[in-house]
């Protein structure tokens, strides 16, 4: 399904990392550290403890701390987040996969099972998006509940994109086409959001209005 949101405003073993206990249960979130399937050591923060847990996976001039509004938004219904460093961001450290991004999806994606989570969905933007659809290109059947892939970089083989699927782009953006040509050939379900303007990927959370309503559109494709 086609839509638009229409504005006319400007708009493993887990361990606690980092921050002392204190410190990050006063930002909302706990310091954990898994590994990738590869062997690789990623660092994450997590929030929340719902059944239904969602991996975010960010663009590459962001990171794991650039999601914490979005996060707590989240955990505030009931999900539970893990916001993740890909490896060469912070203290993440590759594998034997080397630059193999989509390993640090999947290693969160079971740590999450694995901790109890019933059900595990992913959000990843522009760089982690590619990411994300790669590890949902490959992941056990049932290992991805939901896939939101915001302005995401394309992956070879949407066809093969498992779980129910939100492409979300701004009209502008360079990445359209690529984005919409990644929606027709990715199969059911799917839906697709065009947003007003132009911003990239997590630069849309930085206009109030947009932001805000980019959140929404998120949590309510999540918790339906």
């Amino acid at each position: 399904m086609r839509s638009s949101l229409i504005s006319t405003a400007v708009w493993f073993m887990a361990t606690t990392v980092g921050l002392s206990g204190s410190e990050s249960a006063a930002q909302g979130f706990e310091a954990v550290v898994y590994a990738a399937p590869d062997g690789g050591t990623i660092h994450a923060n997590l929030y929340g403890g719902g059944s239904h847990a969602v991996l975010l996976a960010h663009g590459a001039v962001f990171d794991k701390e650039s999601w914490h509004d979005q996060a707590v938004a989240l955990s505030a219904r009931d999900l539970r987040v893990l916001a993740i460093d890909f490896r060469g961001y912070g203290n993440s450290t590759a594998g034997d996969a080397g630059n193999a991004l989509y390993q640090d999806v999947l290693g969160g994606i079971r740590y999450l099972h694995e901790a109890g989570a019933e059900r595990v969905s992913v959000l990843g933007a522009s760089m982690g998006g590619g990411a994300a659809g790669q590890a949902a290109v490959v992941a056990e059947a049932g290992e991805i509940s939901k896939l939101i892939l915001l302005a995401a970089v394309p992956v070879a083989t949407p066809e093969q994109l498992q779980g129910d699927k939100l492409f979300i782009v701004a009209e502008g953006d360079s990445l359209r086409d690529a984005v919409e040509d990644q929606y027709d050939r990715a199969g059911e379900p799917k839906e697709l959001v065009v947003l007003n303007g132009s911003a990239h990927a997590q630069h849309i959370f930085r206009s109030n209005r947009r932001g805000a309503e980019l959140t929404e559109a998120i949590i309510a494709f999540l918790t339906d």
